[in-house]
């Protein structure tokens, strides 16, 4: 792992968090001691990845500590439906840069976030994506891949639309 994957991590666990996703002590742990042997800097680095498993609890702490000292630390909106549409777009973006499967981000979407959000017009495409890969058969004669690649379309015209138009609530 090298720096620019090591503080892409960070930034990954930072944004599960801020989304309310559970990370474990271990895993923030984890990520510290990557970032430190891919020769990160940060102050409360060091003190972060060489933390005992009796020293867990202070994890959470640590790792904001770290976040702060690199400039990644990340808050969701306040508001819970914007909250909603960051959490999509940051799945999205996941989709399109190859991080997420295709079929487990639609899903998310689908199953986690769209009912939320009253299943406005902009996620149906990626709703349709997420029906299709959950319940597709090599009978249908399509490839699963495209479907997949379907998916990505999908998110890349979401990112887009969303970033013309602006945030809306």
């Amino acid at each position: 792992m090298n720096q620019d994957d090591a503080l892409k991590q960070l930034s990954h666990i930072a944004r599960e968090r801020a989304f309310d996703r559970h990370v474990g002590s271990d895993r923030l742990i984890q990520a510290g001691l990557d970032a430190l042997i891919a020769g990160v800097h940060s102050p409360s680095l060091a003190m972060l990845a060489g933390l005992l498993r009796s020293e867990e609890p202070e994890a959470p702490e640590l790792f904001d500590q770290v976040l702060e000292e690199l400039g990644l630390l990340f808050r969701a909106p306040d508001d819970p439906r914007a909250a909603k549409w960051a959490l999509v777009c940051w799945i999205a973006e996941q989709i399109v840069d190859g991080s997420l499967d295709p079929a487990t981000g639609t899903l998310l979407i689908w199953m986690d976030i769209a009912d939320d959000l009253g299943y406005p017009e902009d996620l149906k495409p990626l709703v349709h994506c997420a029906h299709n890969l959950e319940n597709w058969e090599e009978s249908w004669g399509v490839p699963v891949e495209e479907l997949n690649r379907d998916a990505v379309e999908a998110a890349k015209r979401l990112l887009s639309t969303r970033a013309a138009e602006g945030p809306k609530v």
